[in-house]
Parts: structure tokens; sequence; C-alpha cells
């Protein structure tokens, strides 16, 4: 299966000289979502942001967006996008367990019907958020360009439904209603709620490991890099396209995480175990869990194996060319940045 790599020369693209005056986001609350309002309102830029929660709704209120009640299947989805310029689609159930039919609908059904809304709204042109997984079957991934087809079994859920949402959002894109792809890897960084909590978490548990000693190299996309990627590809974005945008030069991946921990005050793990050990209890906790319908849950799964147990690596050629996208914020910035942080919430 072939990843979507719609090669559209640069001169017939139409590229925005600002950013839209109006954009809905869906995924306003979550760690990407939250870093893509701060940058454009700082910008000016109005955002009305998809909440369903009371608590969703508190955050994006506080950050400077307006939120508009309802989910990724809401009917009335096209009522929040009235008088928006852009979509910005965040939103996605990201479990890297056995997923299931919940993350199917969220990810699959969701994209198609928030595109769909969009496009029925008027609004001017998509920015669909995606990741490097649905490249991923448990293989290395060395520097990967986005010709790099689909892979013929994936890694898990996580990955095949992503992928299929990236199909689903490229089906819609025409030349009135540009529709671009955009592949993170590893996003971390300030605010971060996803990855380093569950670093962190799993470090001072003791249930911290390096697979193969963590001797593999790995791209990864400070959040600052990530939204400003998300600007550039609203202005020079070119429909129909996929990009990553990444740090730049891939890093050693055991060096990395124990410099992140680093910033956090905790100590590099010691504990090593042997990848083909892992993968086999992965093996066998996902037929065991599939077997008992749920309810038993694996340890370790094929899918969160696939994203820290081999090299991936990717190349960024193409944002860089089509795009004009620099990376602005350099890992050891980023790093300092977390120091930071901490010990200005640190007791003293």
């Amino acid at each position: 299966m072939n990843a979507p790599n719609l090669i559209v020369p640069l001169d017939i693209a139409q590229p925005h000289s600002h950013p839209p005056r109006r954009i809905f986001l869906t995924g306003g609350s979550g760690y990407i979502g939250r870093n893509v309002i701060r940058h454009f309102t700082a910008l000016g830029v109005e955002i009305i942001a998809l909440v369903r929660s009371e608590a969703a709704r508190n955050t994006v209120t506080t950050l400077g967006a307006e939120p508009f009640d309802g989910d990724l299947l809401t009917a009335a989805l096209h009522e929040g996008m009235a008088s928006c310029d852009a979509l910005i689609h965040a939103a996605a159930d990201t479990d890297h367990g056995l997923g299931g039919q919940a993350q199917r609908r969220a990810n699959v059904d969701g994209t198609r019907r928030v595109l769909d809304a969009a496009r029925n709204a008027g609004i001017a042109q998509a920015i669909h958020l995606s990741t490097e997984s649905v490249l991923l079957d448990g293989k290395p991934l060395i520097n990967a360009s986005e010709r790099h087809p689909y892979p013929a079994r994936f890694a898990g859920t996580y990955s095949s439904t992503k992928a299929e949402a990236e199909r689903v959002a490229l089906s819609f894109n025409t030349s009135d209603f540009p529709v671009v792809v955009l592949r993170p890897r590893f996003v971390w960084g300030r605010d971060d709620s996803t990855a380093l909590p569950q670093i962190v978490a799993a470090a001072t548990a003791g249930k911290f490991a390096w697979i193969d000693g963590g001797r593999y190299r790995t791209s990864t996309t400070h959040i600052a890099n990530l939204v400003h990627g998300v600007e550039l590809a609203l202005l020079h974005g070119v429909g129909g396209n996929v990009y990553f945008i990444t740090d730049g030069e891939p890093v050693m991946f055991r060096n990395f995480i124990a410099r992140l921990l680093a910033t956090q005050g905790i100590a590099e793990p010691t504990r090593e175990v042997p990848g083909w050990l892992v993968r086999s209890i992965a093996t066998v906790g996902e037929s065991l869990g599939r077997l008992s319908r749920g309810a038993i849950k694996p340890i370790v799964t094929r899918q969160s194996l696939a994203t820290a147990s081999v090299e991936v690596t990717l190349d960024i050629s193409k944002a860089r060319a089509q795009l004009r996208y620099t990376p602005v914020v350099a890992i050891e910035d980023g790093l300092a940045e977390l120091v930071r942080a901490r010990t200005l919430v640190e007791p003293h």
C-alpha cells in the first residue's frame, strides 16, 4: 500500500501571505491543541475550539479561544465553523493499546465528519495532524521520506486508524479546499501532558527499561517546532501533500530520554531488556487480550514498542523546500526550557 504523496509543482501552489483570520480547532484542550491556541492567538488569530467537557471548555477559554460544544461526530459542527477561514484537525484517540471501535470512530469516522463539515461550511483550507506512526510495523524506519509506503501490516490499531484517517483527509483535497497533512515524531517540550509524564511515571516506579540498550537513533519534534510547522503549512502548504516536521538532526534515543528525565531531576535508569523478549511478551499479551475480549490488558503492545524500541528517523527535506521550514527551537534550548519550568514550580 503506497503512502499518499501527491507531488504538486510549486508554481501552481496558492500560498497565503498571512495566517487565517479565524481558525476552527479540534483537540484544543490537548497538548498540541493548547500550544496551537497560544501560538495563533499571539498572532491575533481567533480560535474556535471544539470542546466536549466542562474541563476542556475551561482550558481553551483560559487560553483565549472561543469554545464550541460538541464532539467529532456532532451533526452541527458546521455551525461552529461558520466564518472560519481554516481548520486544524488535531484531535485523535492516541491509545497505544489494543484499540478498538472507539478508536476507529474517533480517528477515521471523526476525521471524515470534521473534514466534511469544514468543506460544507466553506472553510478555505485544512491542516490534518497525523503521525509518523502511520509508517510503523515494528521494524526500523531509517531516514524515511514522505514517499515511504504504508506497511503491509501496521504495528497496531493506532497506526492503522491514523493511516486511514490520512487517506480520508486527503480524499477531501481539491483546488478550492486544499488539505495538508503534517507528521511530527515524538512531540515533546513545555507543557507536555503526554510523553514526558508517562516516562517520568515509569522511571520513578522502577518500571523503565532500555530495550536493546536504547542505542538507536530517533527523530523528535519540539512542540514549538510543530506549531511553527502548522503556521507554515497554512501559509505555504501545497494541498494534497504530506510533510514530516521534526527538530532536524536525529539523536540517540537513550541519550535523549535520559536528558529528558534529567530535566525533572531523575537519574538515568540502568535496567536493560532484550528486544526479542519484550516483543514476545507483547505478542502473547495481545493474544490474551483479544481472546479475553479486553478483560486481560497486555503490559506492553507491539504498537508501543514500534515507537520506542527501534530506530525511527525522518527526512524533512520536503518541508524545508516547500514549507520553508527550519526548526525554531534547538533540542538544547528545549531541554533548558524544561529545567527552568521545573525550577519555577519547585519550592525553595
